[in-house]
């Protein structure tokens, strides 16, 4: 089964930023996000989408 969403710690990851950073964003609506029974959630596609749009805005 292949996994649709990334955690606070992959998107840091991937985004080459820190785990406070994702959860600042998050909490400030920077960042599309999901919270499910107090988890942080981030769907795949929506985040190489919204980075894409993103790097193409600045």
């Amino acid at each position: 089964m292949v996994r649709i969403t990334l955690t606070v710690n992959e998107v840091a990851e991937l985004l080459g930023v820190s785990i406070t950073t994702i959860y600042t964003m998050a909490r400030l609506h920077e960042i599309p996000h999901k919270k499910i029974r107090g988890r942080v959630l981030f769907h795949k596609e929506t985040i190489e989408k919204w980075f894409t749009n993103e790097e193409v805005a600045q």
